[in-house]
């Protein structure tokens, strides 16, 4: 089975009366909508998240924290994940999007995890400092830009 093959049990599903059609949908005077009070009148019922007048739960709790709209998210890529580039390739950040090592970030940090095999030129926002020993050990250059 899968996901679009999913369907409600029958009988757990039902479509709504429509409301305020005539006497000849035999919903009578009323209408479908019961006798009287806020929801038999037109424009009747509450805003989401009313409590009836109470003090409603978003504002009970208190507020925490705050976010900073000036900051930067850095992806980790490990260098052992540069392993896929050919020796003495310069590896930009655009690279490694188009490789699939890095999406939807502002700025890219290289991370020490793993071993480097070959000899590459790499520039990123951010470096660890055991990647740049393992990229300079490796024999490659390591550029912040």
């Amino acid at each position: 089975m899968k996901l679009n093959e999913l369907k409600a049990p029958q009988g757990s599903t039902f479509t709504g009366k429509r409301k305020g059609r005539g006497h000849a949908t035999g919903n009578g005077g009323t209408a479908g909508r019961g006798m009287n009070g806020q929801k038999s009148r037109s424009g009747g019922g509450t805003r989401l998240g009313f409590e009836g007048g109470q003090m409603p739960l978003y504002r009970r709790i208190p507020k925490r924290g705050f976010t900073n709209h000036w900051r930067t998210d850095y992806l980790g890529v490990n260098v052992e994940a540069l392993n896929i580039f050919e020796n003495g390739t310069t590896v930009t950040p655009e690279m490694m999007i188009e490789a699939g090592l890095a999406k939807g970030c502002t700025g890219i940090k290289i991370l020490g995890g793993g071993e480097l095999k070959k000899n590459l030129t790499v520039q990123a926002q951010k470096f660890s400092n055991t990647a740049l020993d393992k990229i300079t050990a490796a024999g490659g250059k390591a550029e912040v830009i």
